[in-house]
């Protein structure tokens, strides 16, 4: 008995992707579709790094397959494939660098690098290639939130290897300089050093590029939106009206640089007494829902103030990697997969597809 395209389609559009709530065919998904007679081959992938889910697609596909009358073998490849993104008009995208996420807030102590480290983990644990730079040239955290220390190595005298921490690319000033060294700097040199990071680092065929950005609106932020090709900014605050205040202005900063925002993540939303369990909304509750309801973007996730989270990132074994099964950590894994499912519905960036036309007066 031949089996038909149409028979197919309509049982694969009976499996919906738990990310993103469409189902395989409406989002997508489906690559291939072989038909021998009864025998059928299907390859789904998907354009974000899901490979924690891979297992229960495939189990969920073969058994709407099974479904249909008259059936024979079944073979069902589940992988991810993730390309780059469209960036601001007129940048060029990074050699070896897909896609690259600012990870920025309106001021410091909101928890920003810790949510950097912790999304570039989730999304390698995920399957992605990922890289970090630490772009807060005053005050780096990268080397000690990731537990890496030394010296980039340069084969050429010119270029920097990136130094790894927990399978994830890295590269900051903080391996260049003595850890109490203070950076006394004004912004043209500071820019200087970033550009020369970004491009000096020989990145490994990445995925995506987390960059964690300093706090505020200043000369870092302003050379990233105009020099570097930025897929899209990640918003982190607090629900405390004085963090709102600024995370709007940053929010701000990158809609007038035309850079997408992919969301907010809210910290410190909640604490749990880790005596008594009694909830407290200590810095006040529900301000990251309500920027987001005013600027018309998403909610990526909100996480507790929690100690755990403090003393894992200071002893350079973040929470993804430190408790990867925990319930914090899932919450970062949710929040790096809608980012890279943001980003995934995104255009495509098709100018390395096209030849450079040059017009010359002769």
């Amino acid at each position: 008995m031949t089996i038909d395209r149409q028979s197919i389609d309509a049982a694969l559009a009976t499996v919906v992707d738990p990310n993103t709530q469409r189902d395989l065919v409406a989002g997508k998904a489906i690559r291939k579709v072989a038909i021998d007679g009864a025998d059928v081959q299907v390859d789904v992938v998907f354009g974000y790094p899901s490979r924690s889910q891979h297992a229960a697609i495939r189990d969920a596909v073969e058994r709407a397959l099974a479904a249909v009358p008259g059936i024979g073998a079944r073979s069902v490849s589940v992988s991810q494939d993730i390309v780059a993104h469209a960036v601001q008009r007129g940048v060029k995208l990074l050699p070896n660098v897909k896609n690259i996420v600012a990870v920025a807030s309106g001021k410091g102590g909101v928890g920003k690098s810790t949510t950097a480290a912790n999304l570039a983990l989730a999304l390698a644990a995920e399957g992605a290639s990922v890289g970090v730079l630490d772009a807060d040239i005053y005050g780096p955290s990268m080397p000690t939130m990731l537990g890496v220390d030394g010296r980039p190595e340069s084969k050429d005298g010119q270029t920097m290897e990136p130094l790894v921490a927990h399978g994830v690319q890295v590269n900051s000033i903080g391996f260049l300089i003595e850890k109490d060294n203070p950076m006394v700097w004004r912004g043209p040199m500071v820019t200087s050093a970033l550009d020369q990071l970004l491009r000096q680092t020989n990145w490994r065929e990445l995925d995506y590029l987390v960059v964690d950005m300093p706090p505020g609106t200043g000369d870092i932020q302003l050379t990233l939106a105009q020099k570097v090709p930025v897929t899209g900014a990640v918003i982190v605050t607090t629900p405390q009206d004085i963090a709102l205040l600024d995370a709007r202005k940053g929010l701000k900063m990158f809609e007038k640089v035309d850079i997408p925002i992919l969301g907010i993540v809210e910290n410190m939303s909640v604490h749990i007494c880790s005596n008594c369990g009694h909830v407290e909304h200590i810095f006040g509750s529900g301000g990251g829902a309500a920027m987001c309801a005013d600027y018309g973007t998403t909610l990526l996730g909100s996480l507790p103030l929690s100690i755990g989270i403090r003393e894992q990132a200071d002893a350079g074994n973040p929470t993804v990697i430190a408790e990867p099964d925990g319930p914090v950590a899932a919450l970062y894994r949710e929040i790096a997969r809608k980012v890279a499912i943001s980003i995934a519905d995104k255009s495509r960036d098709m100018t390395s597809k096209f030849p450079s036309i040059v017009v010359q007066n002769t």
